[in-house]
C-alpha cells in the first residue's frame, strides 16, 4: 500500500516517495559481498576436475557470482583448497592465505583437503584446518558439483549475516 502525498507535502515522505529503498549499510555490504566472490583455486589433485565442471551449463557457478577465478591471492577473497595437501605444500598454502586481503574465506574441497582422505602417511596433512582456518567443508571424494554449490550457498549465507567491517572500522582495528 502506498500513501498518496499531496503535491505540496513536506517531510521525509515528500523527499523519499516511492523510489527509495531504505536499508542498513551493513546489510547492503553483506549482500554485495555475497554475490561478488573471487575464488583462488589451490588445486592439487583429482578434485580439480570436479571444480572445472562447476562452470559448465548444468551447474553454472556464475549464478552465485563466483565464476571468475583469480590466480593471484591479492585479488581473491575465497581460497578454495581443492585436493590433497602434502607437508611440503603446507607452508605454500599458509603464504597464499596470508597474502589474501581481508575479508577472506576458505573452502576445504573434498575429503583429502578436509581430513587427509585415505592417505594416512607422514607426507599428507590430515586436514588443512591445522594450517589455516576453514569456513566451509565440502564432503566427498571427489565431491559432486551439487555439494560444492550447497557449500557455496552456505558460505554466502555466512557472509551476508556476519558483521561487515566498514573502512573506518578496519583502520581502527589495526
Amino acid at each position: 500500500m502506498t500513501k498518496k502525498i499531496a503535491p505540496g507535502g513536506a517531510g521525509e515522505e515528500a523527499l523519499l516517495g516511492d523510489s527509495v529503498v531504505l536499508t542498513m549499510v551493513d546489510k547492503a555490504i553483506g549482500w554485495a559481498r555475497k554475490f561478488s566472490l573471487f575464488p583462488y583455486p589451490f588445486a592439487t589433485a583429482c578434485c580439480a576436475m570436479e571444480y572445472m565442471s562447476l562452470s559448465m551449463s548444468p551447474y553454472d557457478i556464475d549464478r552465485f557470482g563466483a565464476l571468475l577465478p583469480r590466480f593471484t591471492p591479492r585479488q581473491a577473497d575465497l581460497l578454495m583448497v581443492i585436493g590433497t595437501v602434502s607437508v611440503r605444500q603446507g607452508p605454500i598454502l599458509k603464504r597464499v592465505y596470508d597474502q589474501m586481503a581481508e575479508p577472506k574465506w576458505v573452502m576445504s574441497f573434498g575429503a583429502c583437503a578436509s581430513t587427509g582422505g585415505f592417505y594416512d602417511n607422514y607426507a599428507t596433512i590430515p586436514g588443512i584446518d591445522r594450517i589455516i582456518p576453514v569456513d566451509v567443508y565440502v564432503p566427498g571424494c571427489p565431491p559432486r558439483p551439487e555439494s560444492v554449490l550447497d557449500a557455496l550457498m552456505a558460505l554466502q549465507r555466512k557472509i551476508q549475516h556476519q558483521k561487515q567491517k566498514l573502512i573506518g572500522q578496519v583502520a581502527e582495528a589495526r
